[in-house]
């Protein structure tokens, strides 16, 4: 598979459809939280100056703040890196929305370690963790230009709170601008029949680097692509399992508590198989290169592909038994 690289961010990609947006509806505003030329939020604040609320280097006053609007009626947008919506501001985030269940979404950027060259205080590889275990909370991570606009569409349509990961830096175009994407729902990007890689945002990009050099080794990997991370597609993961018997997660995020946590447990209480979970294995990363900063915590193509070579091997080993 050829990628197209890209020239857009996903945090860039979202703030541009809600830029966009904005003129088509009225009823939403933006609270950001000093940032707004990272976020891109300023784009939205330079049209639409009095939908927009820069509450200073205050997240959680900020966050507060939006779910003030929410309470009265109004969908709320909270842009900021992270690690600081995410930890800073989770008191507020649990209790001022998710338990009120209010309309107020997150452009949050920066996330795992796509913030590889700001350092381990920018780096939000706990962030999944978090947010997912919230009730209430809906998590979307896009892995492109077009995943990320359609995320903002499916955030801004969805009631109740939303959190959207978001992207530093551009890495590649993977989806044409005609895909439909859905709450819930997943991608499969590569179809395969020995193995299924599932992961999200920027791991896809890996995933399928992989797959094509387990293809030349004679094994067949389905890529999927959760872009929905709550709730995730159940039906697309029963699916593919079915069909390869083994799995691979790989996300950048802790191993702890993310996705390889959630599908390592569904599939104990469902359908036990050869599994592997790849990401970082509860420590923090490091500043330096996007790309090998992925290597270096085994996040990367050759990470997967060394798993999915043992998982096969696992899988092949219980069939000769």
């Amino acid at each position: 598979m050829t990628l197209t690289p890209s020239k857009m961010p996903t945090r860039r990609a979202f703030a541009e459809r809600m830029r966009d947006v904005g003129e088509l509806r009225d009823d939403f505003a933006v609270f950001e939280s000093d940032i707004g030329y990272s976020t891109y939020s300023y784009l939205f604040g330079d049209r639409y100056p009095k939908r927009y609320f820069n509450m200073g280097i205050a997240e959680m006053a900020t966050v507060a703040a939006a779910a003030g609007m929410a309470a009265d009626g109004r969908p709320a947008i909270v842009c900021g890196y992270g690690v600081f919506l995410t930890m800073r501001a989770l008191e507020v985030v649990r209790s001022f929305v998710c338990y009120p269940n209010l309309n107020v979404k997150f452009l949050s950027s920066h996330g795992g370690v796509t913030a590889a060259i700001d350092g381990v205080t920018h780096q939000a590889t706990e962030d999944i963790a978090f947010m997912t275990t919230l009730p209430n909370m809906k998590v979307l991570v896009p892995c492109d230009s077009a995943s990320a606009r359609a995320a903002f569409d499916i955030a801004l349509a969805t009631p109740g709170p939303v959190f959207t990961r978001l992207m530093r830096d551009p890495l590649f175009e993977l989806y044409d601008e005609t895909e439909i994407f859905t709450l819930g729902g997943s991608k499969k990007p590569r179809e395969g029949t020995d193995v299924t890689i599932a992961t999200y945002g920027d791991c896809v990009f890996p995933a399928l680097e992989a797959a094509e050099r387990l293809a030349s080794e004679g094994v067949s990997a389905e890529v999927l692509d959760l872009y929905c991370l709550k709730p995730w597609d159940e039906e697309a993961i029963r699916s593919s399992l079915l069909k390869t018997g083994a799995l691979v997660v790989c996300e950048n995020h802790q191993k702890r508590n993310g996705l390889g946590y959630e599908l390592g447990v569904w599939a104990l209480e469902n359908m036990p198989l050869p599994f592997a979970r790849l990401g970082l294995d509860d420590t923090f990363a490091e500043s330096g290169n996007y790309q090998k900063t992925l290597a270096a915590f085994g996040m990367d193509a050759d990470a997967i592909v060394e798993a999915a070579r043992k998982v096969v091997a696992a899988k092949l080993g219980r069939r000769q038994t």
